[in-house]
Parts: C-alpha cells; structure tokens; sequence
C-alpha cells in the first residue's frame, strides 16, 4: 500500500470513530500518524525540484495577497502600490509573484501578487506548493475575495492549512525535552483537557520515548500536534471583498450573511472596488492595524524628531534595545540611555533603560558615548 492510499485509511478511520474521552486516545494516535505520513509524502513529492519563487523581503513588513484567479488581486495592488503587474479579464494572468511598496503612515510595506490559487494547491496542483512557500514568509495574509464568491474564503483557508499556515492563532504552549530514561513525562495545568494518556500516545507516534513534556493552556488535539511537529507558521489575516462596485444595494445583506456562513465577521471586512479605487483607506487602515507596526519618531541632535521618516518596529514588545538593533551602527556599544516623550513615557523627556517598552508615536533621542 503507497502513502497516498495509508493517509486515505487513516482519515477515513478518524472520520468514523466517534470523538470521546474512551476514544480521545486512539484518535490522537491516529492523527499523530497521519501527520507524520502526510509530511513523508510531502518530502517525497517536493524532493524532485521544480519552478520556484524567489522573492527577497524588503521594506518594515510584509503582505501576501491570496485569492482565486481573477479576483482583482493584480489591479488591486497595481492601485495600492507602485508595482506593475498585468492584469486582464481571464485566469491565471499573474504568473509569477510581483512586489510592490505601499508606503503608509511611514512604514513601506511589501505587498506580494501572489499567482492565484486553486483547490488541490497544498498537493502541489497549479504551482500551489511553491506559491503557499512565499506566503509562508509573509508577515500578514490578506484574503481577496470576489463578493459573487465569497465561499472561496472556507477553500482559501483550507489550503493555507493544508500547507501549515495557522491564522490568527498563537502557538500552543508546549514544551518536550528529550531524557535519557524514564519514559514521557507530563506535566500539565488545570485548564488542559486532554488525557495524559493521550499526550503520551500522540508523541509516541512521533518517536519520543523518553521525554519530560509540559502543557499549558487547553490544547486540542491538533494543536497539540502542531506544536510536537514545529514547523508550524503563524500569521495574522485581513479579508478584503472586492468588485463591491458591481452589486446592487438590497444584495449587500446577502453578501455580510454569507460571510458569516463563512466565520468571517461582515465588519471586519473591508468592501472594495480595485477598478474604481474606492474603499482602500480603509484597507490600508486594516493592514496597518492588522500588522501591529509601531512608529517610532528618532529625535536627532540639533535638528529635532523625524516626522517624515520614522523607525517603524514590529514583532512583539518593542522595547529601545529593539530600536537600537534596527538602527544599526555602533549605538548598540556606545548606548548610555535614551529618553522618551509620548505615550509610553510618564513625563517628557524620561530617561529610560534599554528595556523600556516604546509605544507607537514615541519620541525618542538616544544619548550615546563618544
């Protein structure tokens, strides 16, 4: 029996065995094992090479654009950035990924016209795999979607996942920690759900023997699996629904209900016409909010704070050591301590540490040792 055919078994068993706490177990097991088929597979199948997409980062942050072919992703981001990327009334127009800069509130954000998708493109159908590899390294996925199709988001989401992209979810708190001896041990919190019995089951399936393991939070499953298998991407979403223009306005109802069919809330989402350029504040807006950037105005000596051009931070807690690295040079050694004016700061002018937490629209000068 090949891969294909084992992982088809396996699936095919889960979705007969009734979910419960006599069967939690048997079902992590299995689960556990079709992940680890399911990665063989893929090494297997991706091992032979093939066209590739080379897109290099640039700019404070990065935005994949992902939709179906023809839904306007190519005008869109013709309309949001300087890129130029052919659009046309047809399918599959956009055949290779094309950046473009949107430069907003300071920051120059990369966005990236990604070839459309289709159904299959986690298993390598249309080119998917290598198109899901660029959105990987994106640092926001930005649904597009045609308001005649708004089901395609539930086939979007599907593939994403398929290709290990989580969104809109944090990492589970989990920790495993090889041993020599002693088998698996489990150390969990209250609010964990799962057997422990279980937990040792599914890492059994991915060939821990001897391990200490500690759970945090209340995983499911899966979750759990996630974490064990550690290649995992985590990516915060937006969804724009674009060609807005083009319906009446007693279908508009029609429309936020089958986004919320779709779990996706109809006020979250931002109504477009790329064509007509209507409605792309308010996305540039949601991207802005959706990326977390902070902005960070240098005050420099005899000239007064930077409006115009500020350092712009991101990932997590932005404290001034994080500032310091972005700026690069020798600050880093001469540093003696910096002070802040604005929303972090008690007073104008603080005097800070290097692990003080900056807040967007900060102010802050940095004094440094000769």
């Amino acid at each position: 029996m090949g891969l294909e055919e084992e992982i088809e078994e396996i699936r095919e068993e889960i979705s007969n065995t009734p979910y419960n706490k006599s069967t939690e177990s048997h079902i992590g097991r299995l689960k556990a094992k079709l992940a680890e088929k399911k990665e063989k597979l893929e090494n297997r199948s991706s091992s032979g090479g093939g066209h590739g997409y080379a897109v290099e980062k640039t700019g404070d942050a990065t935005v994949a654009l992902v939709g179906f072919p023809s839904v306007g992703k190519s005008t869109l981001i013709n309309a949001l950035t300087n890129a130029d990327s052919e659009t046309g009334e047809y399918e599959f127009t956009t055949l290779d990924v094309n950046p473009g800069m949107l430069k907003y509130n300071g920051a120059n954000i990369q966005m990236l016209d990604v070839p459309g998708l289709i159904e299959g493109a986690a298993g390598g159908r249309g080119g998917g795999k290598e198109v899901l590899s660029v959105v990987r390294t994106a640092d926001l996925v930005l649904f597009v979607l045609s308001v005649f199709e708004i089901d395609q988001y539930e086939r979007l989401s599907r593939e994403l996942y398929y290709n290990k992209i989580r969104l809109d979810a944090t990492p589970p708190s989990l920790t495993v920690t090889k041993t020599g001896k002693g088998g698996i041990n489990v150390t969990t919190n209250d609010q964990v759900g799962l057997e422990e019995a279980t937990i040792k089951d599914v890492l059994r399936e991915h060939g821990y023997v001897n391990a200490d393991v500690t759970v945090r939070g209340d995983p499911t499953i899966d979750e759990l699996i996630d974490g064990i298998m550690a290649n995992r991407v985590y990516l915060p979403s937006a969804v724009c629904v674009n060609k807005a223009d083009l319906i009446e306005p007693d279908y508009l109802p029609s429309v936020k209900e089958d986004l919320r069919e779709h779990d996706v809330d109809p006020d979250e989402a931002v109504f477009i016409s790329a064509v007509e350029e209507k409605g792309l504040e308010s996305l540039k807006e949601t991207i802005w909010e959706k990326l977390g950037l902070v902005r960070v105005y240098m005050d420099k000596p005899g000239r007064g704070p930077d409006y115009e051009e500020p350092l712009v931070l991101r990932d997590g807690e932005y404290t001034v050591d994080d500032a310091l690295h972005k700026l690069g040079g020798n600050l880093d050694q001469r540093f003696k301590f910096a002070r802040v004016t604005g929303p972090s700061a008690k007073h104008d002018e603080q005097q800070v540490g290097r692990d003080h937490v900056l807040q967007d629209e900060d102010v802050l000068r940095i004094v440094a040792r000769k």
